[in-house]
């Protein structure tokens, strides 16, 4: 084997054993007669102890150079314990193998970060080995391993939905996929599964939740990538009450098992004309006004309707498919402002992690919706004939989703989701590691009945 431990486990009852690491050189001081390093895999650190041979063989040694160590566990006494979670021990090494030579790294992994974002970027794969990233990720693990602890706890079912869908771009740009076997045809990749999950409800899953990849061509800022992480869930036979009370609870459990934080729930509420009025804002960060790096609130009740001056008519402020409160279908078609929708948001420290709905479960009530944000009837069936046909069979169901990223952005002190995603695109949408968007072929655009202007 090439190592018979990690770098982060060994202790002090492991004294006398005789046990193999292999890790990255962190540091290196060495000597003409004897020599230290600190040898680091993902786990942690252990410090290594060279004997003058050692040494004398090994002076050369850079940082991030991959070694093979064999050796003996040895107590430090305890004035020279060291801050490492390892501390109590060193490695008294025997035999070092040179697993890799490793030339100069194109950017510093020091403590503070010196190298351009733009370097970054390019060299990810690098910079993954920085303690701050990689314990992001860890956090962000943590995060979707409660979720899905605490989902199969509430009898949810993980179901997967595809991820060649239909176009139906009525929030968002789609980023659209030409189809080979049908030239002229496209499939978009779904900015959320919304059909799909409703379809779910239709067909009795009754609790869903996925954590699933959606796609948005949208100009971007910190917290938005082309691609990003949605935590889906639909529920069947709830209001609002329901969705409230089942994710208040969500969050209390996530909060302890990842960050062992005690989160009170329930969490206030207050409506959009409330939260406007009072705050300006539908976002508000209320640590100040709670006392709480973890403030909630609910916002609910948004308008059904906002007016588009780009798209020069009324669209649907959520989306399409959320239920407007029925004592405002009255002002549905000639008073649009005024109607009110069944919507919430769920807002964390200034930001709003996730928002959802109640559904519309009713056809005839989906196509006044569509009516009144400009959907002729025929364009209706055209996009939506598979949702408006199930409609007719489908309960009373409602959910909502929340923004992976910027949840654990947030849980892990960032201030911008790229810092919890392993491979991001940069401000443009780039991926400066692996150049693309690029180029392809004549002949892979001959295949798909494409041809560039």
């Amino acid at each position: 084997m090439l190592r018979t431990h990690t770098c982060g486990e060994l202790s002090k009852n492991d004294a006398g054993k005789k046990i193999t690491l292999a890790g990255w050189v962190d540091s290196a001081r060495i000597s003409g007669k004897i020599g230290f390093l600190d040898l680091r895999d993902r786990y942690g650190k252990t410090q290594v102890f060279l004997n003058k041979d050692l040494a004398n063989e090994f002076r050369n040694l850079n940082k991030e150079d991959i070694l093979q160590v064999e050796g003996e566990v040895k107590t430090r006494p305890p004035q020279q314990v060291k801050e490492l979670g390892t501390g109590e021990i060193e490695v008294s090494a025997t035999k070092i193998i040179l697993l890799k030579k490793i030339p100069p790294l194109p950017l510093d992994l020091g403590d503070e970060i010196t190298s351009s974002e733009e370097t970054r970027m390019k060299f990810r794969y690098l910079d993954l080995r920085r303690p701050e990233v990689k314990d992001a990720l860890i956090i962000r693990h943590k995060l979707t391993m409660a979720i899905r602890k605490f989902m199969d706890q509430e009898n949810f079912l993980e179901i997967e939905t595809p991820f060649m869908a239909k176009s139906t771009p009525e929030g968002s740009r789609d980023y659209i996929v030409p189809s080979r076997n049908f030239p002229g045809q496209f499939y978009a990749l779904p900015q959320s599964p919304q059909i799909y999950k409703q379809l779910l409800m239709v067909g009795g899953m009754d609790k869903y939740f996925q954590i699933v990849r959606c796609f948005r061509d949208e100009d971007l800022r910190a917290d938005r990538q082309p691609e990003f992480t949605q935590l889906d869930i639909e529920m069947s036979f709830v209001e609002e009450e329901d969705v409230y009370t089942t994710m208040e609870k969500l969050m209390q459990y996530i909060f302890k098992e990842v960050l062992n934080q005690d989160i009170a729930i329930p969490f206030p509420r207050l409506t959009y004309d409330q939260v406007m009025e009072k705050y300006k804002s539908d976002q508000p960060d209320t640590r100040e006004e709670t006392g709480l790096k973890y403030s909630f609130l609910w916002v609910t009740e948004f308008p059904m309707f906002e007016f588009s001056n780009e798209a020069n008519r009324y669209i649907a402020m959520h989306h399409p498919f959320t239920s407007p409160k029925m004592e405002d279908m009255k002002y549905i078609h000639n008073d649009k402002d005024k109607v009110r929708s069944r919507a919430y948001d769920l807002v964390l420290n200034g930001s709003e992690i996730g928002g959802g709905s109640i559904r519309i479960s009713d056809e005839a009530v989906q196509k006044e919706v569509f009516t009144a944000i400009g959907l002729s009837e025929k364009e209706a069936e055209k996009k939506f004939g598979c949702l408006l046909n199930a409609l007719k069979y489908a309960p009373p169901h409602g959910g909502l989703a929340f923004g992976l990223d910027r949840w654990a952005m947030i849980m892990a002190g960032k201030n911008s989701i790229r810092d919890v995603i392993a491979f991001p695109k940069n401000k443009d949408a780039r991926c400066l590691m692996m150049d693309a968007p690029s180029e392809v072929s004549g002949e892979q655009l001959d295949e798909v009945g494409l041809k560039l202007k």
